[in-house]
């Protein structure tokens, strides 16, 4: 599962690939958490074990989304 989160100030976003057992809805859970408060910091951990820290107050977007199995190349 690819996650993309969007940070204030920064034209980059936070590019993650999620393990293969992560749960969508307990990592939506998470993020919610982070956005209303309850957790000053959203801490994620990607595929090779890395932890990821994103102050909560610097979120602008979250994009959940499932891996793509072949990417196109080109136009078409």
């Amino acid at each position: 599962m690819d996650v993309r989160i969007g940070v204030t100030y920064t034209p980059k976003e936070v590019a993650l690939e999620m393990a293969d057992d992560t749960d969508a809805a307990t990592l939506k859970a998470s993020v919610e958490a982070a956005l209303s408060g309850e957790d000053k910091v959203l801490w994620l951990e990607d595929r090779k074990g890395r932890q990821i820290a994103v102050p909560s107050d610097k979120i602008s977007y979250v994009e959940i989304g499932s891996e793509e199995t072949s990417r196109p190349i080109g136009f078409g």
